[in-house]
């Protein structure tokens, strides 16, 4: 994944370090040519100084060739324009922002724009986001070590004893929607076809969950 990265404080630099550490193409954005100062000694990725809605800037960012952008600078009208700009003139398909007004976040989904809010949760909750959009937490716990996951079930799963997708200290299911019914995993009980599944699942086994519903359990 290449991912443009727009404001080089403490949340920018920390998710871009975790995912060069991943293997990912990075670029950030920063007005304060001084910024790049604050990334890891021989961080791998690009750094381009100037506004992250400047066309020229992001046009050496490589926004055109982006799989995801990110706009995390202090403050909220930049980040609009910066995230609007790589949605509406790149085209980049996950542009993710900060947003630190929470009144302000209605003006960016009105613009399709999915929001972060809260310097605790923002580098983690943005990583989660851009690998595992589909997997969208509802709920998270602690630090975030512990989040509530829902998905339908595909087919390879349909008729599968619940319990079989629980993996020790990592996934537990916890509850299944039913034909708008709530109820609870009972021992024996088998999904069915358009199963609504909560899981309980550890941060760091997000892609492991993913790989359990894109294809068979346990490959």
């Amino acid at each position: 994944m290449r991912v443009v990265i727009v404001g080089c404080g403490r949340v920018g630099t920390g998710l871009a370090a975790q995912l060069v550490r991943e293997g990912h193409s990075v670029c950030l954005i920063d007005e304060r040519p001084e910024a790049r100062s604050l990334l890891p000694p021989g961080f791998p990725g690009d750094f381009v100084t100037g506004s992250g809605f400047s066309r020229p800037v992001l046009d050496a960012a490589g926004a055109g060739r982006a799989d995801a952008f990110v706009a995390v600078t202090s403050g909220d009208n930049g980040n609009l324009v910066s995230a609007r700009t790589a949605k509406e003139t790149y085209r980049v398909p996950i542009v993710l922002s900060a947003v630190h007004d929470p009144q302000r976040a209605g003006l960016f989904q009105e613009f399709g724009i999915p929001t972060i809010s809260g310097t605790r949760w923002a580098m983690g909750r943005i990583h989660r986001m851009l690998l595992h959009r589909h997997l969208d937490p509802e709920l998270a716990f602690g630090g975030g070590e512990t989040l509530l996951v829902r998905s339908d079930l595909p087919p390879h799963l349909w008729g599968r004893p619940l319990v079989g997708f629980d993996v020790e200290g990592e996934i537990r299911v916890v509850e299944i929607t039913r034909a708008g019914r709530s109820l609870l995993p009972a021992h024996g009980v088998r999904s069915e076809r358009g199963d609504l599944v909560t899981f309980a699942v550890a941060a760091t086994a997000l892609g492991r969950l993913r790989g359990f519903l894109d294809k068979e359990l346990g490959t």
